[in-house]
């Protein structure tokens, strides 16, 4: 027991004297803004787009901006990345006749306003701009955007993967294994060995004496569930329309919507970015879905369900469950259920009521 005044040391975390994280347990975060400028200006610069199709000659020069921040943390070797970056890139093309005598010379830039690790995997905006805006000057402009834009996009996909996967910090992520001190004598030796056996034994009776039902739980490792219950100043059946509607999810969202209002009809909603199919549909009481975000490792589907219960006139409850929403994305970033919680907070109720006057 420690005296008052003084810390116990048994729960007293020191530095040691080597300078050593072990394994990673404090908060380690390493700044990648510069990095990331280099490895877009390694991938972006002198990229050829066209180079002769339908006479037209266009590359990229370098990259202007890379502006924002960008980090990884890490903690017991879990890697946590971060980062919201503009990107600016410059172009530059050439319009040709059949001849090959040159019409015009321009040049622009590409913008990508926004990288975020919340959506990674999607498409950000993707801006072209030109200085010479004349017949000739458009065209290339179009021809940047059309043939570029996957060109470009497939670079920030490359970012994308790397920094889930560590970044620069990514070579300092290997665990030094703190080496166990020799025990000295034959009996340590044969007393280390049957407690390991014995270990052995017990671990082996404990798994054969797990339940089924536990086994199966297992199995969901990786998964949460969230749990919402949101009140509207609206009618029941009113909410319902709206949910299932794809014109005016298109306008609370401003993104677009495909919504099937059929048992087992699919829908895709936010520009694609979630997919998915009605499993059990009642008017004005129930909306049983599978969803699935386009960022999300193959074959994971979760199960949505909202309820709306109309305690009184003008009054409506929903009751979100989510369930099976994976820890991580296919690219290893750890966000996944606390974005998915401020999309439907954010993004979803939020816009409904600020939309359509629902609020209470």
């Amino acid at each position: 027991m420690a005296k008052y005044g003084e810390g116990d040391k048994r729960w007293i975390v020191e530095e040691r004297p080597d300078g050593a994280n072990v394994h990673n347990w404090h908060w380690a975060e390493t700044d990648c803004l510069e990095w990331s400028r280099n490895l877009f200006s390694k991938h972006l610069s002198n990229l050829t787009i066209l180079d002769g199709e339908g006479n037209l000659y266009i590359k990229t020069k370098k990259v202007e901006k890379v502006e924002g921040e960008a980090y990884v943390n890490v903690r017991k070797g879990k890697i946590i990345p971060g980062y919201e970056i503009s990107l600016t890139l410059s172009w530059e093309g050439e319009a040709k006749d059949s001849e090959g005598t040159s019409l015009l010379k321009a040049e622009g830039l590409v913008e990508i306003p926004y990288i975020s690790d919340e959506n990674a995997g999607e498409d950000p905006e993707f801006k072209v701009s030109v200085k010479d805006e004349g017949p000739i000057g458009k065209t290339l402009k179009d021809a940047v955007f059309a043939k570029g834009k996957r060109l470009i996009l497939d670079k920030v996909r490359v970012f994308e993967e790397t920094m889930a996967k560590g970044g620069p910090a990514k070579d300092e992520l290997e665990v030094k294994k703190v080496a166990p001190k020799a025990q000295s004598g034959s009996n340590s030796n044969s007393n280390s060995a049957a407690a390991a056996s014995g270990k052995a034994a017990a671990a082996v009776a404990n798994s054969a004496a797990k339940p089924k039902e536990e086994v199966k739980k297992k199995k969901k490792e990786g998964f949460k569930t969230i749990t919402m219950t949101e009140k509207f100043s609206c009618r029941a059946k009113d909410l319902y329309e709206i949910l299932m509607d794809e014109n005016r999810w298109k306008g609370f969202t401003q993104s677009n919507a495909r919504i099937s209002k059929e048992v087992g009809g699919e829908f895709s909603i936010f520009d694609g970015s979630v997919t998915g199919v009605n499993v059990e549909l009642q008017e004005a009481k129930l909306i049983v879905q599978k969803w699935r975000f386009g960022s999300w490792p193959d074959g994971i589907q979760s199960t949505v369900r909202l309820t709306l219960e109309e305690p009184e006139p003008g009054v409506t409850i929903v009751k979100l469950t989510h369930i099976d929403v994976p820890d991580e994305d296919r690219y290893g970033n750890s966000t996944v259920v606390e974005n998915t919680e401020r999309g439907w907070r954010d993004l979803i109720f939020h816009k409904i009521r600020a939309v359509f006057g629902f609020g209470i």
